[in-house]
């Protein structure tokens, strides 16, 4: 630790914490545009000056680090000039019109500094260059003219996100931001993350749904965790008038950091969905609108003689975008009331189903966190797609790669993230378990192995034959991931499809050898699928899905998309009755369709692929004829004579062994 004195405030902060943090921490405010909490400090724009006791000239404070009994003054009449003439320089640099900017009126940081130092005008003559607007993108557009040049941007998509799309051609007052090699944004291979946009102090960068809905400070900020798949981001939702004007990532998220998707942050915004308002009951073949209770009481009347029935009665289907509590309470009616057979989730078990057994098994927790990835020198990606699903996993991966970090990739199927590989085995026949099984035999004939496991592992003679991999292939994996220290293997549906505990165990058996896992370290991760697959799976909603002369169907769907698998299950079904925000293709195959909220609208709890239960919060308020999820099933069970409320959920969610601890936050 180390003494600091800024402004006449003593403060003790950990060694190598800049001038700025430390300022930060003493409640010292220093005016910067280059800089960000969650990015390496760059020292570019110079508006952070400040004046060092013992140092000659003004130092930057966001790169200067803290040093024992350090003086420090942030405000004088030499800094208050220095910033004024930077403020300046930067506002006649380029065309900064502010009262024709998106964000001008407290959302522009350049702005902003600029009337913390009282000023009203620059001095300088403009530069009336024009500057190109780039609006190929779908989701945000690049206004070089509004550029500072600030470098946040390029620093956000390579250091936090790993893409390394932006930068920056030409020097000095001639730079402009580029995509890849001055390719347009919208065919760049720019992923939708939309991080750019969030960083960007000024209105060069501005997505296209918020733009001029509302300032920062005539907006509700609701913060809760997007429910697009099992990562479990956090998020921020803007709202006005009760409507989503704009998601941004929640920099203070424990599980994400401040870094989404295109999937949290712009796919809800876009999605062109025809919303259901009113109950529909099937008339003469034809859907048509109808009452609460008329819906109701039509499903009540197709499902009440099949209660108790258990393999001809009703078949039960509920989104794995559902809440805790809405999958608990409906086991409690389908599997517990109607004693039904046929009750489980809308991913059937593929994801979580496999872990879940070996979990049983076990009865402790085998797999790890996401953090693991932080100091990972070898990551092994086992038929999972971090790239177009759990899309900040990648991230997490791939922004570790540029420090030297090893990727290998084991995939049946063609792996976009391959191209980022040093290694890549696909084999012509089997499966990712026969792969797994064949590095077991490799690291059995190199030896060098970081634990005793009783294992007999197949002949590699045997294992090429079965997977069309040489052996020569696999035993150059194994050296590469024995000779990691802190290697860390991430597996998908590749492995979990085949729905049993003996798919898994090799893997399990693979890691301890590997020393992925051991005593004080786990880099043994499993992506899950949608949001709650992890909870769907402790209460045992894993099963495929049949109509097996059920006599009705009925689905939980939510704002959740049918599979095609599912909509040609249902084909025969004599009665179907759906629960669903939007219309689609199931729906219109419906007997009965019962609009519900969608994710902004409901609350509850979510379980994410590393444990960590949270809350989602609602964010607006759902039209006036719609109804929760929950308050649909538990008026149809208590028309039904069942007894149903849900309260056991949390309870419930522990009585399994998970795969993996779960810790509230």
């Amino acid at each position: 630790m180390v003494h600091i004195t800024i402004d006449g405030k003593t403060i003790e902060v950990p060694e190598g914490t800049t001038v700025l943090r430390a300022a930060e921490k003493a409640g010292v405010f220093i005016p910067t545009l280059c800089d960000h909490p969650h990015l390496t400090p760059y020292g570019g724009c110079r508006l952070c000056l400040v004046e060092v006791e013992g140092m000659r000239g003004l130092q930057p404070s966001c790169t200067l680090p803290a040093a024992n009994n350090m003086v420090v003054r942030t405000d004088s009449e030499k800094l208050r000039a220095s910033r004024k003439f930077v403020l300046t320089m930067l506002f006649s640099e380029r065309n900064h019109f502010c009262p024709y900017c998106v964000v001008t009126g407290g959302d522009c940081e350049l702005q902003n500094a600029a009337y913390g130092e009282g000023m009203t005008h620059w001095p300088l003559q403009p530069n009336w260059q024009p500057y190109t607007v780039d609006a190929t993108h779908p989701y945000f557009v690049l206004d070089h003219n509004r550029c500072i040049l600030c470098r946040r941007c390029v620093r956000a998509c390579g250091e936090l996100v790993g893409n390394f799309t932006l930068g920056f051609e030409e020097r000095g007052a001639q730079s402009v931001l580029v995509a890849d090699l001055g390719t347009p944004l919208g065919e760049s291979t720019c992923i939708s993350c939309g991080t750019c946009v969030q960083v960007c102090p000024t209105g060069a960068l501005i997505d296209r749904v918020s733009a001029y809905r509302g300032r920062d400070t005539q907006v509700n900020h609701n913060k809760t965790i997007c429910v697009g798949c099992s990562v479990g981001c956090g998020i921020d939702v803007l709202t006005r008038d009760n409507q989503i004007v704009r998601i941004e990532s929640d920099w203070d998220a424990p599980v994400n950091h401040g870094v989404i998707c295109k999937l949290g942050r712009f796919v809800p915004l876009f999605e062109e969905k025809e919303r259901i308002n009113t109950p529909l009951v099937k008339k003469d073949g034809k859907l048509k609108a109808a009452t609460w209770d008329e819906a109701i009481s039509t499903i009540v009347s197709h499902l009440k003689p099949l209660v108790n029935k258990k393999s001809d009665g009703v078949a039960a289907m509920v989104s794995t975008r559902m809440p805790a509590e809405t999958l608990y309470l409906f086991k409690e009616i389908f599997a517990n009331g109607f004693k039904s057979d046929m009750v489980t989730s809308s991913e059937e078990g593929i994801p979580s189903a496999a872990p879940a057994a070996l979990a049983d098994e076990l009865g402790k927790p085998f797999e790890g966190k996401l953090s693991a990835l932080e100091n990972a020198d070898c990551v092994v990606i086992m038929g999972a797609d971090l790239i177009n699903k759990h899309e900040v996993a990648g991230f997490f991966v791939k922004r570790i790669l540029p420090k030297g970090t090893k990727l290998i990739v084991l995939d049946v199927e063609d792996n976009p993230i391959a191209d980022l590989a040093d290694m890549v085995i696909k084999p012509t026949k089997g499966n990712e378990s026969d792969l797994v099984k064949g590095l077991l035999a490799a690291v059995a004939k190199v030896g060098n192995a970081k634990a005793t496991v009783k294992i007999q592992p197949p002949s590699l003679e045997k294992v090429e034959s079965t997977t069309g991999v040489k052996s020569e292939q696999l035993i150059e994996c194994a050296k590469m991931i024995l000779e990691s220290e802190q290697p860390v293997f991430i597996y998908g549906k590749g492995l979990t499809a085949q729905g049993s505990a003996e798919a898994v165990k090799p893997l399990l058996d693979l890691a301890r050898l590997c020393g992925v896992i051991s005593d004080n370290y786990n880099g043994l991760i499993n992506v899950k699928g949608k949001a709650n697959s992890l909870a769907a799976a402790q209460y045992k909603l894993d099963q495929p899905f049949a109509l097996n002369g059920h006599q009705a169907a009925y689905i939980v769907l939510g704002d959740d998309d049918p599979s095609q698998r599912l909509i040609k299950s249902l084909e025969k079904a004599p009665f179907l009755a759906v629960q669903a925000s939007y219309a689609s293709q199931l729906t219109a195959m419906a007997d009965v369709v019962l609009p519900v909220q969608t994710w902004a609208e409901q609350e509850g709890h979510y379980l994410s692929l590393e444990g960590y239960l949270q809350t989602a919060k609602k964010s607006v308020d759902a039209p006036e004829e719609i109804k929760s999820n929950n308050e649909v099933l538990k008026e149809i069970a208590s028309k039904l004579g069942i007894k149903a409320n849900g309260e056991a959920w949390q309870k419930q969610l522990t009585a399994r062994t998970c795969p993996v601890s779960i810790i509230e936050i």
